[in-house]
């Protein structure tokens, strides 16, 4: 299969399916996923993370959780391409930035190097400048719920503000936090408080 066939049949799952992981992991398993760009896709198999935030296990598994997640959620936003592009490529960027710490996985800065292995991805498919540049930004910013929460110096909401559309970016933030393993009735009570306390405070009025 070509490489942009390829990218035009994800493409549509990601846009139609319920469950878009189901024909994203037997690409994967066919071996479709096996050569440059998708290959940044496959070695999210390998990339580990904190069993306490994500007990579901590899990234593999939390960006098909993630993926799913948002496709309940495409029919809320305006650009529903964007979004599911944003789901499947949000943690590209820990294949680089994901290192064991005193024996702790962390990915310090993978959003930001998200951003730049995104665009690389995109790229390979399109020259659309608007679209390649509206999903590494959602990518860019898909932490920016939890800086902000937290009050951690990494913030930047100017940027944010100027670079996303906030309900895109609060479905993005739903579908990360939702899509992943052990997540209790009652933290997904306090998420969605988080999340609509987040539009209320950064929508423009």
């Amino acid at each position: 299969m070509q490489k942009n066939n390829l990218f035009s049949n994800i493409e549509d799952h990601l846009l139609q399916d319920k469950k878009p992981s189901v024909y994203l992991e037997k690409l994967k398993e066919d071996g479709f996923f096996n050569e440059i760009p998708y290959i940044g896709l496959k070695k999210l198999e390998g990339i580990m993370q904190s069993p306490k935030h994500h007990p579901e296990g590899n990234v593999w598994v939390h960006t098909m959780m993630v993926v799913d997640e948002g496709a309940n959620h495409r029919d809320e936003v305006e650009d529903k391409r964007a979004l599911m592009w944003t789901l499947l490529l949000h943690d590209i960027g820990k294949v680089k930035a994901t290192k064991l710490k005193k024996g702790r996985w962390v990915s310090y800065d993978h959003d930001k190097v998200g951003e730049v292995d995104g665009r690389g991805f995109l790229e390979y498919f399109t020259e659309d400048e608007i679209f390649i540049n509206k999903v590494t930004k959602l990518i860019r910013y898909h932490m920016h719920l939890l800086y902000i929460i937290n009050k951690l110096p990494y913030a930047d909401v100017e940027g944010m503000l100027k670079s996303t559309d906030i309900n895109e970016l609060s479905i993005v933030f739903l579908s990360d936090r939702l899509g992943r393993g052990g997540v209790t009735n009652q933290e997904k009570e306090e998420i969605l408080r988080e999340i609509q306390s987040f539009k209320k405070n950064y929508s423009k009025k």
